[in-house]
């Protein structure tokens, strides 16, 4: 396998060419990692999470592929706020619609992601977000409103997702169908303090967050599991994509105080202006977590409006 440079190698991903670290978890395993070798790595807790989720190989638009991807060491941080429904409509499909937490009003959500042990090694990705009704209901039931807003089973629309690697681009923008593309992305996270900076083409600040993280409760593992389900189109047809968090360190602050996020130039700063937030209402910052995301899976919606 040819070396690009001194510690990176090149890799094919359905005929796109990324590079990856030379000896790192993708390089050696090509997703089918090595769970007893990642269980000795002290940045990972443990590995039993992973043990249950069975990978499956699958053709994708990708190639081949494992799925479950796992992240075996994250953290997380997630503001959410309200903005008007008529604002959030204009940037959905119309196949999807929004959830509304009371009539004309809905939910969105800045997302900062830093990913230190994982089966296509380290990256950071940022994410402005709008929560959606489950696209196979017609009305919104009262039960599926309570458990959204409980975090355990949320539905979502993603209007940008900008990532720090090649491979993490080409595979969440071909694998998944996410718009997805690599800028200058730092992201710090720990019980003091939650940072965070997304880069525009220029060099300058696209988005930043700067913000005291919540005080931290830890669970064992398996015992708070959480779910996202995202939507896209991949050739024109729709797909769900599942990813299924294992929280094993977090904090939540319900309307929170001094949460510096800045606006800046950039597409991450005019998705989130064109949404029209409101108010902030809710930080939720996981300082430490595992995640398994499972390639999308072909999903019937209704028909446009």
């Amino acid at each position: 396998m040819p070396s690009t440079e001194q510690g990176a190698v090149e890799v094919d991903l359905g005929g796109r060419t990324v590079t990856v670290p030379k000896g790192g978890l993708y390089d050696r395993y090509r997703m089918d990692t090595d769970l007893d070798e990642v269980a000795r790595d002290p940045r990972v807790r443990g590995v039993d999470f992973f043990r249950r989720l069975p990978k499956t190989r699958v053709d994708s638009p990708i190639g081949p592929t494992l799925t479950p991807n796992f992240y075996y060491r994250i953290s997380t941080a997630r503001i959410t706020m309200l903005a008007r429904s008529r604002a959030i409509r204009r940037r959905l499909p119309g196949e999807l619609a929004p959830l509304e937490v009371a009539p004309g009003l809905g939910l969105i959500s800045v997302m900062f992601f830093r990913y230190d042990v994982c089966d296509i090694d380290f990256y950071t990705e940022a994410a402005v977000g709008v929560a959606v009704r489950p696209a196979r209901h017609g009305r919104l039931g009262f039960v599926d409103l309570v458990a959204a807003l409980k975090n355990e089973h949320l539905d979502s629309y993603v209007l940008s997702l900008p990532v720090s690697t090649d491979i993490a681009q080409v595979r969440g923008h071909d694998g998944y169908g996410f718009p997805k593309w690599v800028t200058g992305l730092d992201v710090g996270i720990d019980a003091d303090r939650t940072t965070a900076r997304v880069a525009n083409d220029a060099g300058g600040t696209d988005l930043s967050l700067s913000v005291a993280t919540p005080a931290q409760t830890a669970f064992p593992s398996g015992k708070r599991v959480s779910s996202l389900t995202s939507y896209t189109s991949i050739n024109g047809a729709w797909h769900s994509t599942l990813s299924q968090t294992n929280v094993l360190s977090a904090g939540t602050a319900i309307f929170p105080r001094n949460v510096g996020l800045r606006t800046g130039e950039g597409r991450m700063s005019d998705d989130l202006r064109s949404l029209k937030p409101i108010k902030t209402v809710q930080l939720d910052v996981v300082t430490e977590g595992q995640l398994a995301l499972h390639m999308p899976v072909p999903i019937s919606v209704p028909p446009r409006n």
